[in-house]
């Protein structure tokens, strides 16, 4: 009787060790997050909110660090691409200047630290933000958590813009956030591409239409901004993705 007793409690255990539903495994395969938010767009699109809810020089660890945001009072843009923190303004006379600067706030901002990736070529027939988002899209299947992304190559055309509201302007929907942007066209340059990617953050740092949101900045790091529209040249880009 003992032996049975054994036995029965031997193959209940065994049986539980292989189940894929229960609760110690789920824990196990659910991957932890990694990416920060601060703020979020919809407040600072619809209410309002414009002033910083964080200063980037606050931002401990700096060893890999990836985030974007527009600069606090929709003064501008900011980047930050493994580690250097980049922010493009406009002139008075709509010059676009990038100046590499950790003394910014943002009103929102996503990131994280990312030092590990998994290199591809991207495929060829992905030219655009429409279906670099398709792509992404089947690749979250198995990253199943929002993620950073990065891309390199060279654009045949992109469009970026830089936020630029007058001072002083209230703000209490989306047109109206978007007061003064200037927009800008980028032909035949090498470029670096951060994105962040979530199925779950429309409203928090992407739009409400999208899944992505991407800075871009030329290798010479003369141009930076939110991206528009892209258009790959054939076969130049490279996808980073963050490695397990």
């Amino acid at each position: 009787m003992t032996q049975k007793i054994a036995l029965c409690g031997f193959i209940i255990t065994l049986l539980n060790s292989c189940n894929p539903f229960d609760k110690k495994d789920k824990k196990s395969i659910e991957l932890q997050p990694t990416i920060q938010v601060v703020g979020a767009m919809q407040n600072v699109m619809r209410k309002g909110e414009l002033a910083g809810t964080i200063n980037l020089d606050t931002v401990k660890h700096k060893n890999g660090l990836y985030g974007l945001g527009p600069v606090e009072y929709l003064a501008g843009e900011l980047l930050v691409i493994d580690g250097k923190s980049y922010v493009a303004r406009v002139k008075p006379d709509s010059t676009l200047i990038v100046q590499e600067n950790y003394q910014v706030k943002a009103p929102f901002f996503v990131y994280t630290n990312q030092v590990e990736w998994t290199i591809e070529d991207l495929p060829s027939s992905i030219k655009t933000i429409k279906k670099l988002e398709q792509y992404l899209n089947e690749k979250a299947l198995y990253i199943k958590q929002p993620f950073v992304f990065k891309l390199k190559g060279v654009v045949d055309s992109a469009k970026i813009h830089v936020q630029n509201l007058p001072k002083g302007i209230k703000v209490n929907s989306p047109k109206e956030a978007h007061q003064g942007q200037v927009n800008y066209w980028i032909k035949n340059r090498e470029v670096e591409i951060v994105g962040f990617f979530s199925t779950k953050h429309k409203g928090i740092f992407t739009h409400h239409d999208s899944n992505v949101h991407m800075h871009l900045i030329t290798t010479d790091r003369m141009k930076m901004g939110h991206l528009d529209e892209l258009f790959f040249r054939k076969g130049s880009a490279k996808l980073y993705l963050p490695k397990k």
